[in-house]
């Protein structure tokens, strides 16, 4: 998901990351535009009300300790007391700077909802520094990350813990790529795994690529989002507005622009306004989250799993132009065990829940009844 990659290009338009002037939010208008020209233009779909959640059965935080820091972890619970015979599922948020469970309760309580030899039981689970979980100021990366994944499955203790083995992985963006990493090194052992409009190149990274020049530009708009005053400053103008937020998710986070409500812009704006909220975006952003380098070890995640755990990969119709060639490229790759495609952009689950939920069911009945 690149909620803020076009906003994020003002910062790149001279080597020097920039102090936020009165004349930022014209010049930042102006670049927009021309960054735009990096988004697909969506196939018109016909805009979709999704429909209210109910509340989960629980909710709650779990500690993660993580360089010897306790981190309130959050997490809710989705299931029905009369299902038998239950499989349990572990729904991870695709990684942005409005990351957030919500994305995943409509999915979550359909599954959840449906009756037949198998029933589920599904964990929506925040990443640490986003969505409503403590955002303490690490330096994130994506070993950062896949240590928490690793940890909150294995954890005695964690909202997965009792599972013996059997937990589903379902994860969108860099966060799939993660799950898919962390398997296939061995260090988590799922059933099973859905990869939802899985990326692996953060915004930046992905339209001005990896050279030497770009990597300290990079770094110099790390270390300015991360400064104490300065850092908000520029967190304000290219985060942290409800403008900028309506604008990347009608360009190309959703597909339908139709579909961002004011309610949708309203939540992840105040998921922006958070405690230490700039600082996984200021790793996302810069690439530092990013799972991989090239394709070929994106296409290699994938391979390692070849025949020991079934993997679903779901493609989007209209998802950006550079993100939908590489989930392409997983089209007939070796440990993808099903490819399809569904409606939406980056964030198919929350815009186009129904789609994603008829293919992640199909999924689990074909990998797991006792007829396969």
């Amino acid at each position: 998901m690149r909620p803020t990659a076009a906003a994020a290009t003002a910062a790149f338009a001279s080597p020097v990351v920039a102090v936020p002037s009165r004349a930022a939010p014209l010049a930042a208008r102006r670049r927009l535009r021309r960054a735009r020209r990096f988004a697909v233009r969506s196939v018109a779909s016909p805009p979709t009300v999704p429909k209210p959640a109910a509340p989960p059965s629980k909710t709650g935080k779990w500690q993660w300790t993580f360089e010897d820091k306790p981190i309130n972890i959050y997490y809710e619970e989705h299931e029905h007391e009369t299902a038998e015979n239950v499989k349990n599922i572990l729904m991870i948020p695709t990684i942005s700077d409005v990351s957030t469970v919500e994305e995943w309760r409509v999915v979550a309580k359909d599954i959840v909802a449906r009756k037949g030899e198998l029933g589920y039981r599904a964990t929506i689970v925040d990443w640490p520094g986003l969505g409503y979980s403590d955002r303490p100021s690490l330096n994130y990366n994506a070993d950062v990350m896949e240590n928490f994944l690793v940890q909150l499955i294995n954890s005695p203790n964690s909202p997965v813990a009792n599972t013996d083995g059997e937990v589903v992985i379902v994860g969108g963006g860099h966060a799939a790529t993660i799950a898919v990493r962390a398997a296939g090194k061995g260090l988590i052992r799922p059933s099973g795994i859905a990869a939802v409009a899985p990326t692996w190149a953060g915004p930046l990274p992905i339209v001005f690529g990896r050279g030497s020049d770009m990597e300290t530009r990079y770094g110099l708009l790390r270390g300015t989002l991360r400064a104490p005053a300065i850092g908000w400053m520029m967190y304000n103008v290219l985060v942290s507005n409800e403008k900028s937020i309506q604008s990347q998710y009608k360009s190309h986070v959703y597909a339908n622009p139709e579909n961002v409500t004011p309610n949708i812009v309203e939540s992840r704006y105040e998921l922006t306004r958070r405690k230490g909220a700039r600082f996984v975006p200021a790793a996302f952003l810069t690439g530092l989250l990013d799972p991989v380098q090239t394709r070929e070890e994106f296409l290699q995640l994938f391979a390692k799993l070849d025949g020991d755990v079934p993997v679903l990969v779901a493609s989007t119709v209209n998802a950006p132009k550079r993100s939908k060639a590489e989930m392409e490229a997983l089209r007939g790759a070796k440990g993808v065990t099903k490819f399809v495609e569904v409606p939406g952009a980056l964030l198919p689950q929350e815009e186009f829940p129904s789609p994603v939920v008829e293919e992640l069911y199909s999924f689990l009945k074909e990998s797991f009844s006792s007829g396969r």
